[in-house]
């Protein structure tokens, strides 16, 4: 039987073969969700093969890459209480979104809902899970899993309201790392984030794309959230830490460069967390040194 209660959102750029093989895949889910699509601009033919292989997906053409934006474009017609973000080369696995569902029907202070990745086509867990599963963060008893800092777009179910509440994801952030921000305006809301186990998505990570060009976003993205929204002695540690550990090359230089270059639009947008939240980011540096995903190479 179909539920009605999510709309899964995609957003891609000239990978039609991957986007096609992850419609299929949405569409062989028993919970029959909605899928609405953003296509940032595509050139290879993308648009015209969803219109003729998949004509119950909403198609929406922005025509211009708006990177993480896409998304915020297609919430703006989502009216179920809830969207699961996925990638062009990802997909939910069936039962997962229902169950997500679940537990946002639940538990009303929950905002997001972040699945267990698989990673294709080995069926190995991708290594961020475990990061997900040993969560250093506390949170209320209630919650139903670990609480989570932040969470993987690409792998998480979020409540509607609360995405446009914080306003979706930064059009200055575009792509890469650009959950941070939107995560850390929810906690301030008051809301909380999660890792559900019982929920999977699988990802079979495209060959296409810029590696070099998602490290700069990646880096740049860090230093900006990191200075719009922490105390100025937070701001400046983990500042001088990113110079220190970054690979010292014209990338790592380029993002630098970009992040400096933004530092009036930051200091207009500043808005320094609570205390209570400011205590959650710390708890998680000692993760983020650690983890793998924040090595910034390619």
């Amino acid at each position: 039987m179909s539920d009605g209660r999510v709309t899964v959102v995609v957003i891609t750029r000239d990978r039609r073969d991957e986007l096609l093989r992850t419609l299929g895949e949405l569409a062989r889910l028993p919970e029959g969700p909605s899928v609405i699509v953003t296509d940032n601009a595509s050139s290879d033919g993308t648009v015209e093969a969803v219109a003729r292989r998949y004509p119950g997906v909403r198609l929406l053409r922005a025509g211009r890459n708006l990177g993480a934006v896409g998304r915020n474009v297609a919430v703006r017609e989502v009216r179920t209480p809830y969207v699961a973000f996925c990638d062009d080369d990802s997909w939910w696995e069936p039962g997962s979104l229902a169950r997500a569902a679940d537990l946002l029907d639940k538990h009303p202070r929950l905002a997001t809902v972040t699945a267990r990745i698989v990673v294709e086509p080995q069926g190995v867990e991708d290594p961020v899970v475990r990061e997900l599963r040993e969560s250093p963060l506390p949170g209320p008893s209630w919650l139903p899993g670990p609480a989570l800092g932040s969470f993987l777009a690409a792998a998480t179910v979020i409540r509607t309201d609360a995405f446009r509440a914080v306003g979706g994801f930064s059009p200055r952030l575009w792509l890469g790392g650009e959950e941070e921000l939107l995560a850390t305006d929810l906690a301030v809301r008051g809301w909380w984030l999660v890792y559900a186990p019982e929920l999977t998505i699988h990802h079979q990570p495209s060959r296409a794309g810029d590696s070099t060009r998602r490290r700069i976003h990646g880096i740049r993205n860090t230093l900006w959230f990191t200075w719009l929204r922490r105390p100025t002695w937070a701001a400046l540690r983990r500042t001088f830490r990113l110079a220190r550990t970054v690979p010292r090359d014209g990338a790592s230089v380029r993002a630098f460069g970009e992040a400096f270059a933004g530092l009036p639009w930051v200091l207009r947008e500043r808005r320094v967390v609570p205390a209570e939240v400011e205590a959650r980011l710390r708890l998680l540096e000692p993760a983020q040194r650690d983890s793998s995903a924040r090595r910034y190479v390619g």
